[in-house]
């Protein structure tokens, strides 16, 4: 098992691509630890998880809820920053409520809980952060405008994290997800989500589970020389 002996933290693991996340390190071997807003939705997400896993309930968006996060956390040797708010809207239609809960939950939920979870780490001398961006990171989309804002400053904080925290043996990626079928950005994005899919190389949206396949590389120890890195498991979005 890759991960065995590694205790994982998933943010946002309850559904979609953390809950991908959290199913496949708990069968390779991981302690697992996912955090919701929904304690019932998290709990039964736990609840279907072979293997050892916990669900803290924690808002992103909430700075002393990733404070309180970070003390409840205990060692942890793999990080995936994987809670995001994605709203749909033009900017001349942007409200500034979801402007401000995108950037607190994407950008500074996932700085902060970082930083105190990183310290830790580089005691220990080793660990792994991986920050899931997403396509539009680097590629125009109407309508993502705050969401895509926000992943390219998550992307550009992996880059920095990479720099600082190499030589402490803490290792910093992320994976930019193309379109992928998840009920959450099925609900946001609609329609609009399979069209891109289709208008990509691989002509479809992904699974959830091929997203977290890329995670685990990163993750695991066949990435050991791999840090700053974005990993485009986008079906060949990134190339057109």
């Amino acid at each position: 098992m890759e991960l065995a002996d590694k205790a994982a933290l998933i943010t946002g693991g309850t559904a979609g691509i953390g809950l991908a996340c959290a199913q496949l390190f708990a069968r390779e071997g991981a302690a697992v630890t996912i955090t919701g807003r929904d304690a019932a939705r998290g709990i039964a997400a736990a609840a279907q998880i072979a293997g050892t896993i916990r669900f803290v309930a924690a808002d992103l968006a909430d700075i002393e809820s990733v404070r309180a996060l970070v003390r409840q956390a205990g060692p942890v040797d793999i990080l995936v920053n994987n809670a995001a708010s994605f709203p749909s809207a033009m900017t001349l239609d942007q409200q500034l409520e979801s402007f401000e809960k995108t950037f607190d939950t994407n950008v500074r939920g996932a700085y902060f809980l970082a930083a105190g979870l990183v310290p830790g780490m580089m005691d220990r001398r080793h660990g792994s952060i991986i920050n899931v961006t997403s396509m539009v990171a680097s590629k125009g989309v109407p309508g993502a405008g705050v969401y895509s804002a926000s992943k390219a400053a998550v992307e550009s904080l992996t880059r920095t994290w990479a720099a600082e925290f190499g030589r402490s043996g803490v290792r910093v990626n992320s994976v930019a997800p193309g379109p992928t079928r998840t009920e959450g950005v099925e609900a946001e994005w609609g329609e609009t989500n399979e069209q891109l899919g289709q208008a990509l190389p691989l002509g479809r949206t992904a699974r959830p589970d091929e997203i977290a396949q890329a995670v685990l590389f990163l993750a695991s120890q066949r990435a050991t020389f791999i840090t700053g890195s974005v990993l485009h498991a986008d079906g060949g979005g990134s190339a057109v």
